[in-house]
């Protein structure tokens, strides 16, 4: 079993042609020859990505989904300028060449990177690996060292001051996602007037220091060096970058940290080995974060009466939505959407289906978010020491 990841065949419908890709990049890129084998990464729910191999180098390259997008949403532009002016103060960036404005070459935008050969690390640890659980804590931690020196990283010495406005980053949050939520309701969902008021009641001020934030930090968009899989050699997926709250960033990340006795409905939605014998708790993630950030949180456990949880504990800092309305809700539009406009890659209803007897529960409950355990993570703000 190969343990660096590795491209397959094109899906249908979404096929690129060498013929056209090749002449610009070799008028952008020198000592190229011949044509490209191009082939295609699985994963790429939002952004398509490819490999193009030729003798003499191998690249990825980066296109926006066929079919409707949204007017803001799939920014290549956005993501090439952050590669670039980042990397030399963040290197796990991968190397950008080239970005293409000219729709006509493949039919929209796109940009080219460096391959960075590596490991990507999915739901599993894969047993090739031989992590120990001792191991596995090094890697974890890794994993949070590289978090904490990119909301480190002075944006402003690498001309990504204008990368977005930190001045009211929480607020935007909480009122954009009410906003998005209300929007996607589905008959049969909770308004959850509660959850909004809580959100707005214990809203935290600005950061005193804001941060670049990449806003999907988590390890299937890390990659490991395949000679030492515990050092973490690129970090991916930059198209949701802005600047903000470095803790807010911190929050998104723990949303995805779904622990080895987590409820079995979220364990499906899990996304990566955050389970493992070894890896820190999201308290204990907390905790390192903190240590090597040379900051404060101080965690406050608010009690909650027993038996009261739910599955959106994926998210220990803040409420969530219902998963089963967000993933009804997208269940909703792929039953209306055209011919150009392609189904997600992944199944609904498995995850639908057990996740049903816990909203509903909920939902005769207020839907009033409750945590899991017996105790609450809440998290109160120091100040950021660069």
């Amino acid at each position: 079993m190969a343990l660096t990841d590795q491209s397959t065949r094109i899906r249908t419908g979404e096929e690129l042609d060498a013929s056209l890709i090749d002449p610009y990049l070799k008028a952008h890129i020198p000592g190229l020859s011949g044509l490209p084998q191009i082939s295609q990464f699985p994963g790429g729910a939002s952004n398509l990505t490819y490999l193009l191999e030729y003798p003499e180098q191998e690249f990825v390259l980066r296109r926006p989904p066929f079919g409707h997008k949204a007017k803001s949403a799939h920014d290549m532009g956005r993501e090439f300028r952050i590669l670039n002016q980042l990397r030399d103060g963040f290197p796990y960036c991968p190397k950008a060449y080239v970005h293409c404005t000219d729709e006509s070459v493949i039919g929209a935008e796109f940009y080219v990177m460096e391959r960075v050969k590596g490991i990507i690390l999915r739901s599993e640890l894969p047993p090739e690996l031989g992590l120990d659980s001792a191991k596995t804590e090094t890697l974890c931690k890794s994993f949070i060292d590289k978090f904490v020196e990119l909301h480190r990283v002075d944006y402003n010495a690498y001309g990504l001051g204008d990368l977005g406005k930190p001045e009211g980053y929480v607020a935007r949050q909480i009122k954009g996602w009410s906003d998005r939520y209300e929007k996607a309701l589905t008959p049969d969902a909770p308004k959850w007037e509660t959850v909004k008021a809580w959100l707005n009641d214990k809203m935290p001020a600005d950061h005193p220091t804001s941060s670049i934030v990449h806003n999907d930090y988590r390890f299937d968009n890390v990659i490991l060096d395949p000679n030492n899989p515990m050092d973490i050699i690129g970090v991916l997926d930059w198209e949701l970058t802005t600047l903000g709250d470095p803790l807010m960033d911190l929050g998104n990340t723990l949303a995805y940290w779904i622990e080895a006795d987590d409820p079995a409905p979220v364990q499906l939605m899990r996304r990566q080995p955050s389970h493992a014998p070894g890896m820190l708790t999201r308290r204990e993630f907390v905790d390192y974060y903190a240590e090597r950030a040379g900051i404060q949180i101080d965690l406050h456990l608010r009690p909650v009466p027993p038996g009261r949880h739910r599955a959106a504990d994926l998210l220990p800092l803040l409420p969530w939505p219902d998963p089963g309305q967000t993933l009804r809700a997208v269940h909703s539009h792929e039953q209306t959407a055209g011919a150009d406009e392609p189904a997600s890659h992944f199944e609904i209803q498995p995850l639908i289906t057990p996740l049903a007897p816990i909203t509903r529960k909920n939902h005769v409950q207020d839907s009033v978010v409750r945590p899991r355990r017996q105790n609450r993570i809440c998290i109160r703000r120091q100040p950021w020491h660069r």
